[in-house]
C-alpha cells in the first residue's frame, strides 16, 4: 500500500539512523522500501549491502545524480501511496507511516503531508521553519476531520503524496543541469494549480538531523544554496526599493503581491563531524 524513496549520499552515519529508528518503525502499510545511493564512497554501499529485509530494494547509482534520484526511485515503486525521505531523518514514532496515511486519507484534496520536525537548534530546517511559523506567521492552522495541520511552507523531509496525484502532476521532475535542487517544492506548485493542498501534520513529529553540525555540506548543495542566496539578494534589493515608495508598502500588504524581504539570518553550526 505505501512505498518509501529515500536517496543518499556519502552519509552512512545518518543512513543507518534512518534505517534502524525511522523504516524499521514503519508499519505493516509499507510494503515497498527503494534506497537510492548516489554513489558515495563512505561504506554506504557496504552497509546497504549488509541489510536482510525483504521490502527493501537497494540501488548503487555510478553517479551523483542528487535529487533527481527521486523521480526514478518512485518509478520502481507500485504502493498506492508514496513516500519522499530524506537519508538525514534520523528518528520517528512507531508507525509513524501509518499516521500520515491515516490523516491523509482523511483531509479532503490533500495532495503533500509532510511529518513535523522535533526543534533542534542544531537542524537548519527546523530552525527555519520554526521562524517562519513564529516571526513570520507563514503557518495556518486548521483542523479537518480531527486532524489538526499546518497549512503552509512544506518540504520533502518526510512527505506523503498519492500514486494518483503523483502522476495527474507529472511526478517529481528532474532538473536538467542542477544535482541537488528543490524538486519538492515544484512539485507542491504542481498539485496546487489542479487545486489540492499541502500542509504539516502537526501531530507527527520527526527527528530531522540536516545542517554541517550532523554531516559534511555535499558541494553540489552548497553550490545551490549559493546560488540561491544570490538570487534572493537581488530580489530583495528590489523589494527594498519598491517598498520605499510612498504608499507602496500598503498597497502591498493590502493585495499581497509579495513578502515583503526576510530578515532571517541562518544559525552557524559547529561541526561535531571528525
Amino acid at each position: 500500500m505505501i512505498a518509501v524513496v529515500v536517496v543518499t549520499h556519502n552519509r552512512c552515519h545518518l543512513l543507518r539512523r534512518c534505517v534502524d529508528d525511522v523504516l524499521r518503525r514503519a508499519s505493516d502499510k509499507t510494503r515497498e522500501i527503494v534506497i537510492w545511493d548516489n554513489a558515495s564512497d563512505d561504506g554506504t554501499r557496504e552497509y546497504l549491502d549488509s541489510l536482510d529485509d525483504a521490502r527493501i530494494r537497494v540501488v548503487h547509482h555510478s553517479e551523483n545524480i542528487g535529487t533527481n534520484a527521486y523521480a526514478h526511485g518512485v518509478a520502481m515503486t507500485t504502493g498506492d501511496y508514496l513516500i519522499e525521505l530524506d537519508d538525514d531523518v534520523i528518528e520517528a514514532p512507531p508507525r509513524w507511516d501509518e499516521m500520515l496515511l491515516d490523516a491523509f486519507v482523511r483531509i479532503p484534496r490533500m495532495g503533500y503531508l509532510a511529518a513535523s520536525l522535533h526543534d533542534d537548534p542544531n537542524d537548519s530546517a527546523s530552525q527555519y521553519i520554526k521562524y517562519l511559523r513564529e516571526e513570520r506567521n507563514a503557518y495556518k492552522r486548521v483542523e479537518i476531520n480531527g486532524v489538526a495541520i499546518l497549512e503552509g511552507p512544506t518540504g520533502g523531509g518526510c512527505t506523503m503524496t498519492s500514486r494518483e496525484l503523483y502522476e495527474r502532476a507529472g511526478g517529481f521532475r528532474t532538473h536538467r543541469n542542477l544535482v541537488f535542487w528543490h524538486e519538492d517544492a515544484a512539485y507542491v506548485r504542481d498539485i496546487h494549480r489542479l487545486g489540492y493542498r499541502s500542509a504539516v501534520l502537526e501531530g507527527l513529529k520527526v527527528w530531522h538531523a540536516g545542517s554541517p553540525y550532523y554531516s559534511k555540506v555535499s558541494p553540489a548543495k552548497a553550490a545551490f544554496h549559493d546560488r540561491q542566496a544570490l538570487v534572493t539578494a537581488r530580489k530583495d534589493r528590489i523589494k527594498r526599493l519598491l517598498l520605499a515608495v510612498p504608499h507602496f508598502a500598503r498597497l502591498n500588504a493590502r493585495y499581497d503581491w509579495f513578502d515583503p524581504p526576510h530578515e532571517y539570518e541562518a544559525p552557524t553550526f559547529e561541526s561535531k563531524q571528525p
